[in-house]
This record gives C-alpha cells, structure tokens and sequence, in this order.
C-alpha cells in the first residue's frame, strides 16, 4: 500500500472530521485541533471554536507554543459570544502563564476591555469597572512601552468618568432630600478623586448649592475662588460666583485650564 505524506494525510484527517460535527477527539494530535479549531474560529463559529481551544489548554505543555495562542483565541472566542467574564479569566491565564509571551500585553488589555463591558451602567455595582481599572494599571505597570499605553490610558480616563458619575449621583441623591451635609461629603470626594472629569465640574456647582442652603458663606466663598480659577471661562461658574478679577483673569488665560469646559 502507497504511504501518504503527512501534510497531505493531515489534511485528509481535518477534512473528514469537519465533515461530522466537531468533536476534539475526532483529532489525531494537538497540531491538527489547533488548525481545525482555528478554522472554526475564523469562520465565527465560535462554539466550536472554544471547544477546541478549551481542549488545546489541557492537551498542550506549557513549553508548546501553541499554548498561549490557544489561551488568546480562546479568550477571544468567548468574548463574542459575549462570555466577557470568562473571556477576561482566559486572558489573565496567557498573562499569568506566559508573562512575556508577545501576546500577553495584548490580552491584558483585552481582559480590562472585557471587564468594562461588564459593567453597563455608571450608576449599577463597579465592581467590574474597579476589575478593569485594575487590570489597565497593571498593564501600564508591568508592560510600560506597550503601544496600548495610549488605549489604556482612554479606557481610565473613561472609568474615571464614570467613577465620578456614580459618585455624583450619589450626592445629588442626598442633595433631594435636603441632606446637605452629606451630599458635600460625595461632592467633595468627586473633584479631590475625579478633578479632570466633567463630574468634578458638575459636583463644584452642587457644592456651591449646597452651601447656599445651608449658608456657608465663607466656604462657599472659598469655594468660588478655587471654581473661577479652575474653570474661568465657565459660563456656570461665572453665572453663581461672578467674572475673576482682571488680574486673575489674565494670568489663567495665559495657562491653559487642565479640567474640561462645557
């Protein structure tokens, strides 16, 4: 009998099983599942996609260099089936296992990314947005010349965004009902942890509010200094506390203000 060669008989193999449904013993060696499996994967099947590089995860030594390439479509792989918690643990497992793989800068952005998408909604629980915070610093701390670095830093600022947008919330909830001592206590918080976000501007003015109710007239004075130096060509902040003083207005439009402006 003619012996077949190799290539040509590992085509034949892969051919046959994608014939039947996929199933990963249907393969003769982690080689041929991981090309069979990455053939799904670029097709969008993305079930069985998984199935294979699951199996890839438990067939493949930790020397083989299909190993973190397994971890990574894998990962992303459940990701569009929208598993982005379990896509976000297969991509912490490239990193925890292959640290400095080429690939491990990437899934750990992938993973902060899949986390943030977990949480929806600024004002429901942040314990995802503070998994992806998390996993964005270590990604700046432990690969600083990534080329994500600048993706990364985007995916913060947002997070800020909205940490600063729950936490507003919250002292406008106080703020309704007259509980003006704790809804400075939040506003507070938001511009000396969130000062580069929209919120802090925003908690600035509620403050500034809150004051008038409760008459603090000296805190609410102090407070508008530091708003019109902060933000000078605020119509709001000039509306409640008045224009800077000339002086004061010509050295801040010399330097360009760091918070945003409506």
């Amino acid at each position: 009998m003619a012996r077949i060669p190799l290539p040509r008989l590992l085509l034949v193999v892969l051919l046959a099983a994608c014939g039947r449904a996929f199933e990963v013993k249907n393969f003769p060696s982690p080689e041929s599942l991981y090309q069979a499996s990455l053939r799904e994967y670029e097709r969008g099947k993305w079930e069985r996609a998984v199935l294979g590089f699951e199996e890839l995860t438990l067939q493949l030594s930790a020397r083989d260099t299909l190993l973190p390439r397994s971890f990574y479509y894998l990962a992303t792989a459940y990701e569009r089936r929208g598993e982005h918690l379990l896509a976000a643990q297969s991509y912490a497992r490239l990193v925890e296992t292959f640290p400095t793989d080429t690939l491990a800068d990437d899934a750990l952005f992938e993973a902060a990314q899949a986390y943030q998408r977990m949480w929806k909604k600024p004002e429901l629980d942040p314990q995802y947005g503070e998994s992806a915070l998390q996993t964005y610093r270590m990604l700046l701390s432990a690969y600083p010349d990534t080329p994500l670095k600048a993706d990364a830093e985007a995916g913060i600022a947002r997070l800020n965004e909205w940490f600063a947008t729950k936490d507003f919330e919250n002292g406008m909830h106080y703020f309704r009902r007259k509980a003006y001592d704790p809804a400075i206590l939040y506003f507070k918080d938001v511009v000396a942890r969130y000062p580069q976000t929209e919120a802090a501007r925003r908690s600035g003015l509620q403050m500034l509010e809150s004051y008038g109710r409760v008459r603090y007239k000296e805190e609410a004075a102090e407070l508008c200094t530091t708003l019109r130096q902060t933000y000078p060509t605020d119509k709001d902040v000039r509306a409640r506390c008045g224009a800077p003083a000339p002086a004061a207005a010509a050295a801040a439009a010399s330097v360009p203000p760091d918070s945003p402006t409506p």
